[in-house]
């Protein structure tokens, strides 16, 4: 393999979800293993497992399902992660949980998708679980989504169950105002009808396999193009103390979005103070420019005290926002209660501060999708909009602008465990 070529290849992250059973393991296994890509021990160790189990054939769900108890349930309890390519793309899967139970792991799965394949049984059509995947996936702002209506080897290849299911799935996405890229596929996962290879069984259908879509859906969302506002947040300040470098001082962090160019006139946040970018460094090498989601170090005209947590942004961008008071959508993942006037700490992209939940202004019943008032506390996978108040100011973007800078994470701090995380909203 051509290193260098494998290192420059677009990598195209994506999730799967469906109610238990849709066939979310077993399409996965049908991408690796139609694809290539699968050693062949692999291959070996899920033929004898499938053996032990007493399957007729091969099980292909066994190429995902690593815990040991799902493998003994035959369920997805877990994220997954798995790690592919083809000569076009490169891949990171994340097959995640159908249960109610198991929310907080497709949140977390989800959270950093390009796009996100719903599984809908052709037998079922839109179940509670398709809505409720639908939802996270649309309040995680994946750009795409890609429904893939499987076991249609079950209802026999029929165009009018596909079409159906299709109408009834797009009236539900206009209930909810999903705005993401709709694409439908009838596929076969045990089969490999239109995963990897057009359908034989579904002549009806000629907008292209599964595969095809992964290979060349657009991801320019992730580059952080001249159109999109820069945002540098600083993770360390870099000083070195020797006599060949008395008064070298450069910022390091990642950009999360827009580009940065020398030159460029600055505003240090939340300070407000403003300067211009001298230079810009990745490791021992200058760049005159800097693209999302580059790791590079930028030196500024001024000497300015800039520490870890703040955030360069150009002068001339539409400004994030700085306020001590957040409004944000928030999934709970601790088993421990949230409670509204208790102190967590609040971590967004790098800065953090301790701030506390001043209200919840409702829950979300995560199945049908009511609205519900007068709440006190979340438990683990509940589902709300909370208001919190922080100790110093923060910076920060809507997440439906910034999916970085719009996010933010609950910690307790006692544990140090992360508890929960928020989706900010206007």
């Amino acid at each position: 393999m051509n290193t260098k070529g494998y290192l420059d290849m677009e990598l195209l992250r994506f999730t799967t979800a469906g109610s238990v059973d849709d066939g979310k393991s077993t399409l996965i296994g049908r991408l690796l293993y139609d694809s290539k890509s699968i050693f062949e021990d692999q291959l070996e160790a899920v033929e004898e497992a499938s053996r032990s189990r007493g399957n007729e054939e091969v099980n292909l769900a066994l190429l995902t399902d690593g815990l040991r108890a799902e493998r003994e349930q035959g369920i997805t309890i877990d994220v997954a992660y798995r790690y592919f390519a083809t000569p076009k793309r490169k891949f990171i899967i994340a097959d995640t949980p159908g249960h109610v139970q198991y929310t907080r792991n497709m949140v977390t799965g989800a959270s950093t998708a390009d796009l996100a394949i719903i599984l809908i049984d052709a037998r079922n059509g839109v179940v509670e679980q398709t809505i409720r995947h639908s939802y996270i996936a649309s309040l995680l702002e994946i750009p795409h989504i890609a429904v893939c209506i499987n076991k249609m080897d079950l209802v026999d290849f029929s165009e009018e169950c596909f079409d159906a299911i299709k109408e009834k799935y797009i009236q539900m996405a206009e209930k909810i105002h999903i705005k993401a890229d709709l694409f439908f596929i009838p596929i076969s996962a045990k089969y490999g009808d239109n995963v990897v290879t057009d359908s034989e069984n579904m002549p009806w259908y000629n907008k292209g396999t599964l595969m095809n879509l992964l290979e060349t859906i657009s991801i320019e969302h992730k580059s952080g193009g001249e159109e999109q506002p820069m945002r540098f947040p600083v993770q360390y300040v870099i000083r070195p103390i020797s006599d060949k470098y008395p008064d070298y001082r450069a910022y390091a962090g990642r950009l999360s979005g827009g580009v940065l160019h020398v030159g460029d006139s600055v505003r240090v946040l939340p300070s407000g103070l403003e300067t211009s970018v001298k230079a810009i460094m990745e490791a021992d090498k200058t760049m005159e420019t800097a693209h999302t989601p580059e790791s590079v170090s930028v030196l500024l005209n001024d000497d300015i005290d800039i520490s870890r947590g703040d955030f360069l942004v150009k002068t001339t961008d539409r400004q994030p926002k700085t306020s001590q008071n957040i409004s944000m959508m928030c999934c709970w993942f601790n088993e421990t209660e949230m409670q509204t006037r208790k102190k967590y700490i609040i971590k967004n992209t790098v800065a953090e501060t301790i701030g506390m939940v001043q209200s919840i202004d409702f829950k979300v019943d995560i199945n049908t999708l009511e609205k519900i008032e007068g709440v006190s506390s979340l438990k683990m996978n509940d589902i709300a909009q909370v208001s919190i108040k922080t100790a110093n100011p923060m910076v920060f973007d809507t997440y439906e602008n910034n999916r970085t800078t719009g996010s933010l994470i609950f910690i307790d701090p006692d544990s140090f465990e992360t508890v929960g995380a928020g989706m900010i909203i206007e």
